[in-house]
């Protein structure tokens, strides 16, 4: 690949996104979710955003391995370090999600944890999609999870700004998010201070609002059917104010 653009997130994220989004119980119902929806065990699967591995190194331990894509430097370098130490089959790919290609075809192709909505343009989220579809081999199954705005509407009750804390088990540790919505360009901004031992870090991001609607006519667009859609990693059944979606497609 020529160049890659990165948004900063590893830069702003990577000292604590471990502490976010802990591994262990968190992290398995996705785990075992994704494994369970691998048409081919065994095979190799393609994750776009793959930060620092929180679901690659668990998935690969599952005799699932990996290639991994991200933009930011930092989380790569943290990943192949986790992955190295926990004997894991994931390749660490510096790479753009919006434009990825290689030479093989995957039974899974999975982008999760609201990085689909992390890419602002509508055009660029139809050619990651594009991207995703182009790289699933014949039969294989392509997993978007994202930020749902009708949770997140509900979470702001009518109001343009709100702030929520949530408390971790540790003592003295939590995150506080002062969180926007800018209806008007259908974008969601969310800064974020980390709190633990004393210690406090930041960070903001910028989300689009993107609809399950939406995500499905960019999967049309690229030759892909629905499969089937969920709230969350343990089949919930999808409301329209749930906080997440998780939507299925595969090859026609």
């Amino acid at each position: 690949m020529s160049s890659v653009d990165d948004i900063g997130y590893g830069r702003q994220f990577g000292d604590f996104y471990d502490r976010i989004f802990p591994s262990g119980a968190y992290t398995e119902p996705t785990v075992r979710k994704l494994a369970s929806l691998h048409p081919s065990p065994g095979e190799r699967a393609l994750e776009l955003g793959v930060g620092t591995g929180r679901v690659a190194i668990p998935l690969a331990q599952r005799a699932f391995p990996v290639t991994g894509v991200d933009s930011s430097p930092e989380m790569l370098e943290q990943l192949s370090a986790k992955a190295k130490e926990a004997d894991a089959d994931v390749e660490a790919v510096h790479g753009d999600i919006r434009k990825y290609t290689d030479d093989a075809q995957y039974q899974l192709v999975y982008c999760i944890c609201a990085t689909f909505s992390m890419i602002l343009d509508a055009d660029d989220q139809r050619a990651t999609m594009q991207a995703a579809a182009d790289r699933l081999a014949p039969g294989g199954l392509l997993v978007v999870e994202t930020s749902n705005p009708g949770g997140l509407r509900v979470l702001h009750e009518g109001q343009q700004r709100t702030s929520y804390f949530i408390p971790y088990p540790e003592p003295n540790t939590g995150l506080l998010t002062y969180s926007t919505v800018f209806e008007d360009r259908s974008l969601w901004h969310a800064s974020h201070i980390w709190f633990e031992d004393g210690k406090s870090s930041v960070g903001s991001e910028l989300a689009r609002l993107t609809t399950p609607e939406e995500v499905d006519e960019y999967a049309a667009a690229a030759g892909l059917k629905p499969v089937d859609r969920w709230a969350d990693w343990k089949d919930t059944p999808y409301a329209e104010d749930s906080p997440m979606f998780v939507s299925t497609y595969t090859t026609r």
